[in-house]
């Protein structure tokens, strides 16, 4: 299997420098990335949801080493509200953090990434809109689901990440599903070791419908985070059968994936949110896409050969 190789190459900075430097990775890169400053991404957000799309936007970077890169990458989620205001979009524009951008693995890092990251809740709630812990690596989630917990006391609308090939998730979705909360529920896109995680993609799978059953089944507003058509038909049945109204659970995917599936969704009148991520710090971003789907792998290799 490819996927784990390309996630351990995600960690490398050799490998970094060799992508980084491909003359053909730019022009790929852009396919999952579409911009770099909030400059370039503000005509996106306007075009996709001019196109009856909502979004969740993702300022990339994870690799914080100081306690001032946390501040900037705050600094960086702050501006992009300031821009967003004006735009009265409200919850159709959204946003995706990391804690480790706000500071999670340094010392001290829970309380850091709480204080780094509640300004930032807080904001988005003043202008109308969310905003959702993406999770990371399993080592970092008993911090994520804390500092969720504690953001919802004053923010209850804010949303968490949770991994279907985790052991732990189904517990975790009860959990969450009983509180109320918004969740936004994917595959997984870290390289975990066998002790935690399924491993195979059956099993991958047969969970993912197992958990998602429970959220829609519960309290709180699912969201489905799969590009997987038989998971997405699974999804509007499981949501039949439980009684939801279109406007009570949405659908997310990633910006360059199946852009033409994210319009019929949304023409069908379902909630269709767009995960857009910007910024120059992309390549962990870029390899766990390349990692995810082996179409998106070819992809790149195509491009390789034919810029080659």
């Amino acid at each position: 299997m490819l996927g784990p190789v390309i996630l351990a190459a995600s960690r490398s900075d050799r490998m970094r420098r060799l992508v980084s430097a491909a003359p053909v990775t730019k022009p790929v890169v852009d396919r999952f990335i579409p911009g770099e400053t909030v400059d370039e991404i503000v005509p996106i957000i306007r075009d996709l949801t001019d196109q009856g799309l909502e979004l969740t936007m993702d300022v990339v970077g994870e690799d914080i080493t100081t306690p001032e890169q946390a501040e900037a990458a705050r600094d960086a989620y702050l501006e992009l509200i300031d821009r967003l205001k004006p735009l009265d979009l409200g919850t159709r524009a959204e946003m995706s953090v990391k804690l480790s951008m706000f500071g999670q693995a340094l010392d001290g890092g829970h309380e850091l990434a709480l204080k780094n990251v509640r300004p930032v809740v807080e904001a988005a709630a003043e202008i109308g809109t969310t905003v959702t812990l993406d999770a990371e690596d399993h080592t970092t989630l008993d911090s994520m689901f804390a500092i969720h917990e504690e953001l919802r006391k004053d923010v209850p609308q804010t949303g968490c990440v949770i991994q279907a090939y985790l052991f732990r998730t189904e517990a975790d979705a009860r959990r969450l599903a009983d509180s109320g909360a918004r969740v936004r529920l994917v595959k997984g896109a870290y390289k975990e070791p066998a002790e935690v995680a399924y491993q195979q993609r059956h099993e991958i799978d047969k969970a993912y419908v197992r958990i998602l059953r429970t959220l829609m089944e519960g309290e709180g507003y699912p969201m489905i985070g799969s590009h997987d058509p038989r998971l997405i038909t699974i999804a509007q049945e499981l949501a039949r059968t439980a009684g939801r109204k279109l406007d009570e659970y949405e659908f997310q995917m990633l910006y360059g994936i199946r852009g033409d599936e994210h319009l019929r969704l949304a023409a069908e009148g379902h909630r269709m949110r767009v995960y857009t991520a910007y910024g120059t710090d992309w390549y962990g971003y870029f390899m766990r896409r390349l990692a995810e789907k082996p179409a998106n792998l070819r992809f790149f290799a195509r491009s390789m050969v034919s810029k080659g």
